[in-house]
């Protein structure tokens, strides 16, 4: 489709454009222009041999047109423009080099998000305020305020970066896997549009072991989206879900794209979240499940990227693996979530009273809908 054609090649017009001319915003401008020519003309014309190379010059001379309507102190630029509009020589594609500068550390990771969101990912404001339930305006000022952050940062594709585009490209996909907020557990256009992105940076750098553990985990993750919801929005936990309707052929890429990073490359925090996705994928019910192999990458996690949710979801093992009690003996007191894991250790542990109360606790504080329903629903049973 068109469309399609258009929205995998914008990202690497505008980079070679910013690459080239700086200005990252009227870049942006001179690239939309370039698009809908496009939508226009190549229904009726038919779509150029190398169409990325089309978009670049019809983009490049709007550039020049909008710096001819601009005073005085463009002129400079306008003159270096007109040297040469024809696309580079080379066919290098410089989507990676737009990720990297999308997600420059001077950037906050809210900016960074949005940023890459609307250049890399092509959505609109509106699209981006709707999917981050956030207003139009506060997304407009993310990006107007990122792109004037970044506009004297030198355009280079510095690989010390990538480790931030990976994890931009994480919290994307984590917020349409999960939603923080709102009516629907699912936010498919996010979470679809970080494997998208992340597929991209995976053919630019599939010699990068953590990029392709990150697609891994991506593709083993929203394998189990079709049965983690009921036909009504409810929440269906991992241990009650119909297995059958998990995505066998996402597993099967995610796990072939696993055992190239772990054979090929250095073993990284993605790689051993990917390979704890992969044991629940591939086991055939919760009880059959290799918790105590799943303890042991938990372990290893917890060595090489230690935070608040590697310590929840290890307990959980922990559980699985030595008993409920020796897992509540390790729970933090606070933080996000420990109410909804102690509700779900006490249950375990034959101490309805008490999990309820937690089950209560933990539904007030989250503000996703069906999470509230889902652990409401778990106190009620217990009530009952």
């Amino acid at each position: 489709m068109i469309e399609d054609l258009l929205r995998a090649n914008a990202p690497r017009v505008l980079g070679a454009l910013v690459r080239r001319y700086g200005d990252f915003d009227t870049c942006e401008d001179a690239v939309q222009e370039a698009l809908l020519a496009a939508a226009q003309q190549w229904p009726a014309d038919g779509v150029p041999a190398v169409p990325h190379r089309w978009l670049y010059t019809v983009a490049s001379r709007r550039l020049i047109e909008l710096w001819r309507n601009e005073s005085a102190r463009r002129r400079r630029e306008l003159t270096v423009a007109r040297q040469d509009i024809e696309p580079p020589a080379t066919d290098a594609d410089d989507t990676l080099t737009l990720l990297l500068m999308c997600c420059h550390s001077s950037l906050t990771p809210v900016s960074q998000v949005a940023l890459t969101l609307r250049a890399v990912g092509g959505l609109s404001t509106t699209e981006i305020a709707r999917a981050l339930l956030v207003p139009e305006a506060t997304v407009a000022q993310r990006i107007s305020r990122a792109k004037q952050t970044i506009k004297e940062k030198p355009f280079t594709r510095d690989p010390a970066n990538l480790p931030s585009v990976r994890h931009v490209l994480y919290l994307i996909f984590t917020e349409g896997s999960t939603a923080s907020a709102g009516e629907a557990l699912h936010r498919v256009d996010l979470s679809t549009e970080a494997i998208r992105l992340t597929r991209q940076l995976h053919a630019l750098r599939h010699d990068d072991g953590e990029t392709t553990g990150l697609l891994a985990l991506m593709l083993l993750t929203d394998a189990r989206r079709p049965a983690r919801t009921g036909a009504d929005g409810r929440l269906i936990p991992l241990d009650e879900q119909d297995r059958t309707r998990w995505d066998r052929e996402a597993i099967a890429e995610g796990t072939g794209l696993l055992a190239t990073a772990l054979q090929d490359t250095p073993i990284g925090p993605f790689q051993l979240q990917a390979a704890i996705a992969a044991v629940h994928d591939e086991a055939p019910s919760t009880e059959q499940t290799d918790w105590p192999q799943i303890l042991q990458l938990y372990d290893l996690l917890r060595v090489a990227a230690p935070g608040p949710m590697v310590t929840l979801n290890r307990l959980v093992a922990v559980a699985m693996v030595d008993g409920p009690d020796k897992a509540l003996e390790q729970l933090p007191e606070e933080g996000p979530r420990v109410a909804a894991v102690r509700a779900h250790l006490l249950e375990r542990a034959g101490r309805p009273g008490e999990a309820r109360a937690e089950y209560e606790k933990a539904a007030r504080e989250t503000l996703s809908q069906p999470e509230q329903r889902y652990l409401r629903s778990k106190a009620d049973q217990i009530a009952g």
